[in-house]
């Protein structure tokens, strides 16, 4: 069995209540989680205080806690993770923009490549807010912008896990950006 239909079947035991099957994941999805933490974390300053194991760590177990969904496969455990993983990185910039309350606020550019929570958090929470409102009208442009800005994920990745070719992802992504940018600069 490959490795692909191996995580797939025990995404499967693990959602019927398996504990050998839990045990028997972490293993499997770990590098893959900890490469997606590695790709948003890059985009951070060096002495950033969440760490990527941190990351994969508080990832995984908000994962393994969904007792009540069914996995489809590994490619639907991905996209679970990326929404994860902006849930955890979201949640973060609250703190952050909590503790520092005030204060004038720099644009930034949106790029995936580019993001600092511990000086744009506020920023973070509007790209947050914009991917939920872009989902109210579109759900496939903004879970692209979620896999490709909190995950990571490659065009070929998202258009694996989406079932599309990578054409329409690379089109749902310059679109959803287009979007983004004329909502920030309102």
């Amino acid at each position: 069995m490959d490795k692909k239909h191996d995580i797939t079947q025990l995404l499967r035991n693990a959602s019927s209540g398996d504990e050998e099957a839990f045990d028997a994941l972490y293993p499997r999805v770990y590098n893959r989680l900890r490469d997606i933490a590695k790709l948003q974390l890059q985009k951070e300053r060096d002495n950033h205080t969440l760490q990527k194991t941190a990351l994969v760590h508080e990832v995984y177990l908000k994962l393994i806690d969904q007792t009540q969904t069914n996995w489809q496969d590994r490619a639907h455990f991905y996209a679970i993770a990326a929404r994860a993983m902006r849930q955890i990185l979201v949640d973060y910039a609250r703190k952050r923009k909590a503790q520092k309350r005030g204060g004038d606020r720099d644009r930034i550019p949106f790029r995936e490549d580019m993001i600092d929570l511990d000086n744009h958090a506020e920023e973070l929470l509007e790209l947050n807010d914009l991917i939920d409102k872009l989902a109210r009208f579109d759900e496939r442009k903004s879970k692209v912008v979620e896999m490709r800005f909190f995950s990571g994920m490659t065009i070929r990745e998202i258009a694996e896990l989406l079932d599309v070719s990578t054409r329409t992802v690379d089109r749902d992504w310059l679109k959803a950006r287009g979007w983004i940018y004329r909502e920030l600069s309102k």
